[in-house]
């Protein structure tokens, strides 16, 4: 294409099919030159956030090693000018400073911004140039150096003077889960039940935040193991902690509905719940979430290992009442109301930094 789209289409690099080319997103490949259209902007890549359903799914297919994690991060990279996970279809995020502006550009970012881009690795053309040696293919926070392109319908946030990169990295790779949670339980779930699935996570925690602050009634944040609820008890951000398996159907219904299998002050979690929020990085939850919630509730799925098939055919064969959201990590001041609860809310902060310990 001779004229750019706020879109990113000129940057796809794939035959049309039916007469239109798909959008970025969409796309096998990017355009990754490193010359701006004028409504374009170039970030000096400095640290990729990847998705959790992604990491897992390479660190599961590799057995845990590490090098060969790092060297698939990097054939993905090269062979599609962006970063998706051909298995998971996700990405992650990055953050960078600001290279070059172009004239036209919409974002209103200056050269020398530290930002945050608020859109996904599965749509930004992006060249890795150090090899990530800096990487040991271990966790999520990858060190890059390298170059990545923002389209005008791109987002980014200048991150924060008062918050370590890597930290405001992290809350920005969730945030959109805390702000849809506020608006639905804002909106229709005041004084009512809910429960994450995930709640010990980067977006569960955020998302019992937002809901407290929402005004919901009561809390139940659902963990895989012991040691996840303790850090989850401590952090004080859910009135029941429970643990199970969320691909477990049954049992984690009985789980939300009945008997919280830790000690507590009364003798059911509290369920079900009037909203649940899927914030795990695992397939299989969707019966559970759905079994979970009660009749004209809402299921909000942030996982992007969910099967939206899964959760649609289930619901019916269940005959479920309940409405199913897709949380599509953007939701107008998602950014800064994540980092307003991590200021505010101690817990949360300690279990972000938690992971980020080595």
């Amino acid at each position: 294409m001779t004229t750019s789209d706020p879109t990113g289409l000129h940057r796809v690099l794939d035959e049309p099919v039916a007469g239109s080319l798909p959008l970025p997103q969409a796309a096998r490949r990017l355009d990754t030159r490193k010359t701006l259209w004028p409504d374009e902007v170039r970030i000096r890549v400095e640290r990729l956030n990847l998705d959790a359903a992604s990491f897992r799914q390479l660190e599961a297919a590799h057995d845990g090693d590490g090098e060969a994690v790092r060297r698939e991060v990097l054939d993905i990279v090269a062979d599609r000018g962006k970063m998706q996970n051909p298995v998971t279809g996700s990405g992650g995020m990055l953050v960078g400073v600001v290279e070059e502006v172009g004239p036209e550009s919409p974002l209103g970012l200056s050269v020398g911004d530290r930002v945050a881009t608020l859109v996904s690795l599965t749509l930004t053309p992006l060249v890795i140039e150090d090899g990530l040696e800096r990487w040991a293919g271990e966790d999520e926070q990858v060190p890059c150096d390298g170059y990545a392109i923002l389209f005008g319908r791109s987002i980014a946030a200048v991150l924060p003077d008062d918050e370590a990169p890597e930290l405001a990295l992290s809350v920005m790779d969730v945030c959109g889960a805390p702000a849809l949670t506020r608006r639905v339980v804002s909106e229709r779930y005041t004084g009512g039940v809910v429960a994450v699935i995930g709640g010990g996570g980067k977006s569960g925690s955020l998302s019992l935040a937002a809901a407290r602050d929402a005004g919901a009634g009561h809390l139940i944040g659902i963990v895989p193991t012991e040691a996840e609820a303790e850090r989850l008890r401590d952090a004080g951000l859910a009135d029941e902690v429970v643990i199970a398996d969320a691909r477990n159907p049954v049992a984690l219904r009985d789980a939300v509905t009945k008997a919280a299998p830790i000690a507590s002050s009364s003798a059911s979690a509290g369920g079900p719940a009037d909203v649940t929020v899927v914030c795990v990085d695992v397939p299989g939850c969707e019966g559970g979430a759905i079994l979970s919630t009660a009749d004209s509730g809402t299921v909000v799925f942030f996982s992007m290992a969910t099967s939206f098939s899964a959760a649609a055919l289930g619901a019916e064969g269940l005959a479920a009442d309940v409405t199913m959201l897709v949380g599509n990590g953007y939701v107008p001041g998602h950014a800064a109301y994540a980092l307003d609860l991590l200021r505010a809310n101690r817990g949360v902060r300690t279990l972000f930094e938690g992971r980020l310990a080595p």
